[in-house]
């Protein structure tokens, strides 16, 4: 057997437009996502055979799972602790197939445009919240 070992890399310019202004990002959480509460095609795009890695959009509405600590999508319907909600996913986070968790930023205080956000938002549904956004 012959291994070689290779390096790769990209350049990835962030795609946010929902992000209204810098204010807060110096203060976002590290957060981990549990990838089973997500939905394929809506909240993430999956992999495929030239991009193997499924990647989660940012800006995605967060809640976090009273049970587990791991963040889920914020839905005011749940009633495990998704139903507060916490904040939006900061920044695109890949994960490979199979993976059952994976790593995040949460931004939680700053200026947002809830029109902009990926999944839709409406926040006068908002009703429980941890976060301090302004919604624009």
């Amino acid at each position: 057997m012959d291994l070689q070992p290779t390096t790769t890399r990209e350049h990835v310019t962030a795609d946010r437009p929902w992000l209204v202004s810098r204010h807060g990002l110096n203060a976002a959480l590290s957060i981990t996502l549990d990838i089973a509460l997500f939905n394929a095609g809506e909240h993430y795009s999956p992999g495929h055979e030239t991009q193997p890695r499924s990647c989660f959009i940012s800006g995605i509405p967060l809640g976090r799972v009273k049970a587990t600590g791991l963040y889920g999508p914020w839905d005011p319907e749940a009633c495990d602790g998704r139903e507060v909600f916490a904040g939006v996913l900061l920044t695109e986070v890949y994960f490979a197939p199979g993976s059952r968790r994976a790593a995040g930023s949460l931004h939680w205080h700053g200026v947002v445009a809830a029109a902009q956000i990926p999944c839709g938002l409406d926040p006068t549904t908002i009703s429980q919240s941890t976060a301090q956004i302004h919604f624009v």
